[in-house]
């Protein structure tokens, strides 16, 4: 790829998935036998690199993914995904070397697949327990290169923009790169999966923000969140409604964008992920808002068709750039 080509920059959660498919989901002091069981890599923003890289654009991943065996099956998996990783030295974590609680290694998702619905039931530690500190110069510099020119604010889409796409997650981590992709004229979008700390002091510094249909904005209700997210600054607001179309915010004006029907649901995990990946890469591309989001939900429905977040890619009749 040409070193003049946008970049999409993930910044976020990596999890280890532990997946099963059963029938139906246990109840209490029940025991199931899964149908089938896969283990691979997950997490809000390494799903949205690996669509995107997925879709042809030179992405970078910026996260913290632990050490041990089990972070070492990531980092292979994140590569062989074609996305490259860029991590906090040993010195910007700022919990021990190694911990009795396991906590050193990725964060850990179960997750349990309803078979013949698609549902899911997730259990994850999240990077709760493995805070990143404030990073230093060095990890912005590998994040970002050499440092590019800023971009005139108001410069039209449609010429590829150099993306930074944020999940919330590792929000000291968040924050700072933000600010310096805010400096080098990327276009900042964030993925509202759920109001977490530091979410307030990320929505100032974003562009545009797609929600899922659970984000809630605390002291606000449910129908004007996206009047409240917009009222933090960023100009495009939209929200997901799982089969439903979206909603969008652009500017004050308010519009829908309907979501392709899918008669045959495989798997819905990580759907939100793909939607957020694709249209994050239809940005770097050059496409205007509402356009990009048209593409990443026709993306996001296809995927939804196949097991596994990913089980899409390399699928015959998926588009690249």
């Amino acid at each position: 790829m040409s070193k003049d080509e946008a970049v999409l920059i993930c910044c976020g959660l990596v999890t280890l998935d532990l997946t099963q498919v059963v029938r139906a989901l246990p109840g209490p002091n029940e025991k199931v036998v899964a149908v089938s069981q896969s283990a691979t890599f997950g997490g809000p923003a390494a799903n949205a690199a690996a669509t995107a890289a997925a879709l042809g654009v030179r992405t970078r991943l910026v996260t913290a993914v632990g050490s041990g065996v089990l972070a070492d099956v990531v980092r292979a998996e994140v590569a062989a995904a074609g996305v490259e990783l860029v991590e906090p030295a040993s010195e910007d974590r700022s919990e021990p070397a190694a911990r009795p609680d396991g906590a050193d290694g990725p964060a850990v998702s179960t997750v349990l697949v309803t078979a013949g619905t698609g549902e899911r039931a997730v259990v994850s530690t999240n990077a709760a327990n493995r805070p990143v500190a404030l990073p230093d110069g060095s990890l912005l510099d590998r994040t970002f290169g050499l440092r590019p020119k800023g971009r005139d604010a108001g410069e039209v889409l449609h010429q590829g923009r150099d993306v930074l796409l944020l999940d919330g997650h590792h929000p000291a981590l968040a924050s700072a790169v933000a600010r310096r992709a805010r400096e080098g004229g990327y276009v900042v979008v964030l993925d509202g999966g759920s109001w977490k700390d530091g979410t307030a002091d990320l929505l100032p510094l974003c562009d545009a923000v797609v929600l899922s249909e659970d984000f809630r904005v605390p002291g606000e209700p449910a129908e004007r969140v996206l009047d409240a997210v917009a009222a933090f600054g960023p100009s495009f607001v939209a929200r997901s409604r799982g089969a439903r179309s979206l909603e969008l915010l652009d500017a004050g004006t308010r519009s829908t964008v309907p979501v392709p029907a899918v008669h045959a649901v495989a798997d819905t995990l990580g759907a939100g992920d793909v939607l957020h990946g694709a249209f994050a890469a239809r940005i770097a591309l050059g496409e205007a808002w509402t356009s990009a989001l048209e593409h990443a939900a026709a993306v996001a429905s296809r995927s939804v068709t196949f097991p596994g977040a990913r089980g899409w890619v390399g699928a015959s009749g998926t588009r690249r750039r």
